[in-house]
């Protein structure tokens, strides 16, 4: 199982973020025996000739089922160990061939395809080839059906990079269906795929808040970022409250965090987290106090008032970010006074860009 890639967006060619978690690249030890497939040492570089060559073999008639597996796999590895690989693949025109493999039967080309993807859409400027080779909707339902779970998790980190094109391709993939399979990722699957669904979620729901937002909650996403919230020895506590964040910017997320009893939830962070748990649910009882006194009075209630200043001098010191400390007093004044607030300023805590998610 491997994400080849790294996903923090600070650098477009970076590989050793952990926003998509990390794992091994190469092939898989389970992999048939008789396939004609064997564990390959790492390919740096590549002539023109040969990754043309390649390309052609995934695009022949004639190629047979252990030549296809070849090809993807040596693209796959060519992509991931050198940025000039990325752009001279895309160049050859691998990328149509590539996302046809994703509609194979067979699970190693489907995997292979899916990470070949990921691997080039490491280049920033190969993310909108990728999106225009028709790719989404192929990875969508790779992060619905595909029989491998790597092939199932890369499927979600491909998306994850695509999403951060633009607010129109995030509006795209959600369009084609992603939010309720991530959401069903985030429930059900493996610690990684749990990591990778948040990741992708929180890239869906703030790049296009007004469309995705609304299918997250729809789909079920505040109660399953609320439960990993609740279970902090699973190591998904604020990954999960920065998608929870981005859910309860509307009317339908904090709707859903009152009904799901995300309010005490909240409180207990307030009270026992770490500064950034505290910031962070701090600023989601923000949210959930905007416009709505009957939400104010139950945050008072829940005790979130005596919580917020103690954690103030704690969030400022850990922080070192003035606007995100007075959100925490002004959540403590909300619910105090029972007046609608506007919302707090969040500095750069909730962009994607210069932290892994």
């Amino acid at each position: 199982m491997e994400s080849d890639a790294s996903t923090s967006p600070r650098r477009s060619d970076s590989s050793d973020s952990s926003t998509c978690s990390d794992g091994d690249d190469l092939l898989s030890s389970s992999s048939p025996k008789g396939t004609g497939i064997h564990r390959l040492p790492p390919l740096p570089c590549a002539t023109d000739g040969a990754i043309a060559a390649l390309v052609e073999e995934l695009e022949s008639p004639a190629s047979s089922l252990d030549d296809l597996r070849r090809a993807a796999m040596e693209l796959r590895l060519l992509a991931k160990h050198s940025p000039d690989n990325r752009l001279r693949i895309v160049a050859a025109g691998a990328l149509p061939p590539l996302v046809a493999l994703l509609s194979r039967p067979d699970p190693l080309l489907q995997e292979h395809g899916v990470t070949a993807l990921l691997n080039l859409s490491l280049r920033e400027d190969n993310r909108g080839a990728v999106v225009d080779a028709g790719a989404v909707g192929p990875l969508v339902r790779a992060l619905r059906s595909a029989a491998s779970p790597a092939a199932r998790e890369n499927a979600a980190c491909t998306l994850l990079r695509l999403a951060q094109l633009d607010g129109s391709a995030a509006a795209a993939i959600g369009r084609a269906g992603a939010v309720p399979v991530l959401v069903s990722l985030l429930e059900s699957g493996g610690a990684r795929g749990k990591k990778d669904a948040a990741t992708a979620l929180y890239a869906l729901c703030s790049g296009a808040p007004e469309e995705n937002g609304p299918r997250a909650v729809e789909a079920g996403a505040v109660r399953a970022l609320l439960e990993l919230m609740g279970e902090p020895e699973r190591g998904m506590v604020e990954k999960a409250a920065y998608v929870l964040h981005a859910l309860v910017g509307t009317a339908e997320g904090r709707a859903a965090a009152v009904a799901e009893g995300g309010v005490p939830v909240l409180v207990e962070m307030v009270e026992g987290g770490t500064p950034r748990h505290k910031e962070m649910a701090t600023l989601c009882l923000l949210h959930v106090c905007e416009d709505n006194a009957a939400y104010r009075t139950m945050v008072a209630r829940e005790g979130a008032i005596p919580a917020a200043r103690r954690a103030l001098p704690l969030i400022r010191r850990a922080t070192k970010a003035q606007s995100q400390g007075r959100g925490v007093g002004r959540v403590a004044a909300a619910a105090e006074e029972r007046e609608p607030v506007a919302g707090a300023a969040v500095g750069g805590g909730f962009k994607v860009a210069g932290r892994s998610l």
